[in-house]
């Protein structure tokens, strides 16, 4: 496999959420201090989320393969081996192989990025990411030229995923991406949360995190990542149609059926915490807002 090695970080070497948090405190002085150059218009970016707790992160999320319930994955999460873990990737590449996860964590360049998270059951979470770009990990593959979508594919280990037993959806979850907006600066592979390594419940070893799409576009524990020229149908598009577009882009004037998509609750706000509104793109919309220009956002949900 032809890697581009760069480093040897793993996500447990990077700052863990104590020092974390510190050391967002003290960029952010030194960002006011130098009078907001460029690096101190990210910190300063970065210094307007407040991060939501580990706790919350890790014990409140959606990963029906082991459980339909909210804390149904931090409970049994803990059966699911992944080590040691491939991911293969072929379709339109010029390089299709089984990668193994080791290799491709010598070949990126783990960053730390904090993005808002806003699930299509109207709650939201500031969650403090460890990873890499996609597109980095797309340009080891090596796109071919035609190639218009990119498929992803969950772990399918039903003696590991007790939820997986249940024929509710059509296993192994399966998720895409247009391959433009999989090619954004902002599309990531997930890797770890406050810099470490990434729980099984939240999607270890490695998950793909789209910040201005719903969650459930966010898909878990990648096995397959297919290149291809045919848009592929995703999970709940296929469950139902009527409620899960492909795009599912965060958009408060477009509701779901069932409830209304203006405003979101804050996951550890309380349960008298007030909602908020909910943001176009999730608050993305100037970063992305141009890989949708002349769509009809209502029928391209």
């Amino acid at each position: 496999m032809a890697f581009r090695w760069k480093n040897t970080l793993k996500d447990r070497d990077v700052t863990d959420e104590a020092l974390f948090l510190n050391r967002r405190q003290l960029m952010g002085a030194a960002a006011a201090g130098a009078g907001f150059a460029m690096t101190g218009q990210a910190v300063a970016a970065e210094e307007a989320l407040e991060p939501t707790s580990w706790d919350d992160i890790t014990q409140y999320n959606n990963f029906y393969e082991f459980g339909t319930g909210k804390d149904d994955p931090v409970r049994y999460a803990g059966a699911l081996t992944t080590s040691p873990w491939t991911v293969k990737i072929d379709g339109m590449v010029d390089r299709p192989a089984d990668y193994d996860f080791e290799d491709i964590m010598k070949a990126m360049t783990v960053e730390q990025r904090i993005y808002r998270f806003r699930c299509v059951e109207a709650w939201s979470m500031v969650i403090p990411w460890n990873g890499f770009e996609l597109a980095d990990l797309l340009e080891v593959a090596g796109v071919q030229e035609g190639a218009k979508y990119i498929r992803f594919e969950t772990l399918y280990r039903p003696s590991e995923m007790r939820g997986q037993s249940s024929n509710f959806i059509d296993w192994p979850y399966v998720e895409g991406l247009r391959l433009d907006e999989a090619m954004h600066p902002l599309t990531m592979m997930a890797t770890g949360i406050y810099g470490r390594d990434i729980p099984n419940q939240n999607g270890a070893p490695m998950r793909l995190v789209v910040p201005w799409k719903y969650g459930f576009k966010s898909i878990k524990s990648i096995v397959r990542i297919t290149v291809t020229d045919e848009a592929p149908v995703n999970t709940w598009q296929q469950l139902q149609p009527s409620e899960y577009g492909f795009y599912a882009n965060v958009n408060p004037e477009v509701d779901h059926p069932r409830w209304s998509q203006a405003t979101e609750r804050v996951i550890g706000g309380g349960l008298f915490s007030p909602r908020i509104p909910t943001l176009m793109f999730n608050g993305y919309e100037e970063e992305v807002a141009s890989l949708y220009a002349g769509m009809d956002l209502s029928k391209f949900y």
